[in-house]
């Protein structure tokens, strides 16, 4: 997404938003493996972290 950003004395510069990506340890067909995911889908439990 993109869009701008406002300051107080009402200037617009462009920013854009970035997902927040982790990398993550987790095991994916008995394997242990280390993979980058947002932590929305972490959070939801699409995929579960190893510990």
């Amino acid at each position: 997404m993109s869009g701008n950003k406002v300051s107080k004395s009402y200037n617009h510069s462009r920013r854009v938003w970035k997902p927040n990506i982790i990398s993550v340890k987790t095991e994916l067909g008995g394997t242990t493996m280390h993979i980058k995911m947002c932590t929305r889908c972490l959070k939801t439990g699409y995929v579960t972290k190893k510990v």
